[in-house]
Formats: structure tokens, C-alpha cells, sequence
């Protein structure tokens, strides 16, 4: 859906409200832009490119200037962020919205005004006569984490626009190396097509040599090193940490939140859930679902359990300060060794 809509923008086919809706905020950015781009030329954003926070201003001010005709162009572009009075989250502050002035202008919204209602929920409430309405005269476009196929027609896309050549490999590699985060990969492909110029190739070993590695990413290779007894190295990537002053509490959180992911995914898995399913389920990108499902296959479900409580006695016994940090994660990883 969201590339069908880009695609109608980059060809300046405009609609009079767009809702956007969803946590994937790189795609909510790319996605006004595109807006604004198709809608108003640069020298005329000063004067008809407008943005209310709704925690902060009255809804009614922005429905006041959405319905002020554009000053020397063509048309107006209206942002209204944080719309909390779609949700069913109490208010905060205390701004009172006379959300009737929004339900007439969507009723009759102004020809030359392009009104954004950007929403960064994971869900609206559904049951409010507003949200209905919102909905029903919008274009409304979720921001939700692409899914493999879908980061991999992205990537392909910037790629084209730089006029370089990923291998498939390499699109393999970036994905892994950044965690498939979009912001994370839109910079790192800017660099190295940067590095390798117009026209040229960017392999896995060009990733390898210039991406670097994520925290989390770092914990993934660890724990990977560990299911195939691959002791050196996976010490090698633990006093690295330590090195670069990473926390050890920080790690630990980490390895926490991996091996409880390898634990869902395997409890999922096992009822019939697909990879796009158990994604949406935890609410993690596919591609990390994809990796998380291949370690977890090396894992009984008790070993996982297991592994998870033996964090949480570390964890108390470093907050408690009972034991020394470093020495009680290196005991934990030494533990492992040994299953």
C-alpha cells in the first residue's frame, strides 16, 4: 500500500487528507515528505507549509489555517501530529480540542489544502464517531515495519536512485548488520554508494567493511558463537564490549531480550504461526523473526526457560552488587559453553 501511495506522489497525483498511522517513524517521515514535495515548491514551504502538535495547540487553530488560502501559490499544506484525541489514551496537558471543527472540515475540506493527520499509535479508537469519519474521507496509510520482500524492493529502489548494484548478498548483509532499522539502512546506503561511486557494486564485503556493527547486532553474532560452541569468538565479542565501555547490565538486558525473542518465536512456531504472523505478534521486524527462528531451532523450549531464569539471578545479583558485573557474565556464557 505504501508504495503504491509514494508512487502516486512522485508523480504528484495528490489527495485532500491523509492519515498516517504506526510506530515506523523513517516511513512516516519519507512519506510527508514525498506530500510536501509533490505539493508545494521549496521557495513556497515558508509560507504554506504549516505543523501543529496537538499536545501543544488547539486542533481548531490548524482547521483556522488549513482553511486560509495559500499565499503566493497554489496550495497549502497542513500537518496536525500527535492527534491523541483519535486514541483512547487520556488527555495529557491541558489542551481542549473542539474536535466538531475538525468533523466539519473533513466534511467539507478546503480544495487547495492538503491536511496530514499524523498518528504514532499502533492502533485508533475505533469506536469514536471522529476516527470514523477521519478514515472514511482519507487516504490512510499504515507505518508499519516492511517486511522482507518489501525492505529488500526499498533497498533496490534507493540503490537505482544512486545508480549503484547490490548483490543480493549484500542486501542480505545490511539488513543483518543494521537490524533492518530504515534509518539505519537509508544512511549506511548513502555511504557506500558513496564509497563505490556511480555505477558501481556493492558486495558483501564492501557491507562488512563499512557498516558498523550494532549493539544488538554484536549480541546476536554472541549468541550464535555460543549455539555452536564457538567459545573463542564468542568472548572475543564480549571483551570487545567491554572494551568499546559498553555497560555489562546494558548486555546483559540484551542477551535478555534475544533469548526471550528465541523463546517466543519457538512457542509460536510450534502452534502453526507463519514468520509474518509471529512478527506482528511480538511486534519485530520479519527479517529478525527470519534470524531468531534459526537459532532458536538449536534450543529446547526448557533450555530457553532456563537460560532466561539464569539471567534473572544475574540481574539480581548485579543490582544488588553482590557479585562483580563482568565476571558474573562471563560466568554465564562459560555456563553455556557447557550444555
Amino acid at each position: 500500500m505504501i508504495f503504491d501511495v509514494w508512487k502516486d506522489l512522485k508523480k504528484n497525483k495528490l489527495q485532500s487528507n491523509y492519515l498516517l498511522i504506526g510506530k515506523e517513524a523513517f516511513l512516516m517521515q519519507e512519506t510527508v515528505q514525498l506530500i510536501e514535495d509533490a505539493a508545494l515548491l521549496d521557495e513556497e514551504k515558508d509560507f504554506n507549509l504549516s505543523i501543529y502538535d496537538m499536545e501543544e495547540t488547539e486542533v481548531e487553530t490548524a482547521i483556522e489555517d488549513a482553511e486560509t488560502l495559500p499565499f503566493m501559490g497554489e496550495k497549502r499544506v497542513v500537518i496536525i501530529k500527535n492527534p491523541i484525541f483519535l486514541t483512547s489514551e487520556k488527555k495529557k496537558g491541558k489542551i481542549e480540542h473542539r474536535v466538531d471543527k475538525l468533523e466539519q472540515y473533513m466534511n467539507s475540506p478546503a480544495p487547495y489544502t492538503i491536511l496530514i493527520l499524523l498518528a504514532p499509535y499502533e492502533k485508533l479508537d475505533e469506536r469514536k464517531k471522529i476516527t470514523k469519519l477521519i478514515k472514511k474521507q482519507s487516504v490512510v496509510i499504515e507505518m508499519n515495519a516492511l517486511s522482507d520482500q518489501e525492505t529488500i524492493k526499498w533497498i533496490t529502489s534507493i540503490a537505482e536512485k544512486e545508480a549503484v548494484y547490490f548483490s543480493k548478498e549484500a542486501v542480505e548483509e545490511l539488513m543483518l548488520l543494521t537490524s533492518s532499522d530504515l534509518m539505519n539502512m537509508f544512511q549506511e546506503i548513502k555511504k557506500l554508494s558513496t564509497y563505490v561511486g556511480e555505477g558501481g557494486s556493492i558486495t558483501p564485503d564492501t557491507v562488512k567493511l563499512l557498516v558498523a556493527r550494532s549493539l544488538e547486532q554484536n549480541i546476536f553474532d554472541l549468541i550464535d558463537h555460543v549455539i555452536h560452541r564457538r567459545s573463542k569468538e564468542a568472548l572475543q565479542i564480549f571483551y570487545d564490549l567491554l572494551k568499546n565501555n559498553e555497560e555489562p547490565i546494558k548486555i546483559l538486558s540484551l542477551l535478555v531480550n534475544q533469548f526471550r525473542l528465541l523463546l517466543h518465536v519457538k512457542e509460536l512456531s510450534n502452534t502453526g504461526y507463519g514468520q509474518q504472523q509471529i512478527a506482528a505478534t511480538v511486534k519485530v521486524h520479519p527479517f529478525r523473526v527470519k534470524l531468531a527462528l534459526q537459532q532458536a531451532k538449536l534450543f529446547k523450549a526448557e533450555e530457553l526457560a532456563q537460560i532466561l531464569i539464569n539471567l534473572a539471578e544475574a540481574d539480581y545479583e548485579m543490582k544488588t552488587g553482590k557479585k562483580d558485573k563482568q565476571l558474573l557474565l562471563e560466568l554465564f556464557l562459560l555456563k553455556l559453553f557447557e550444555k
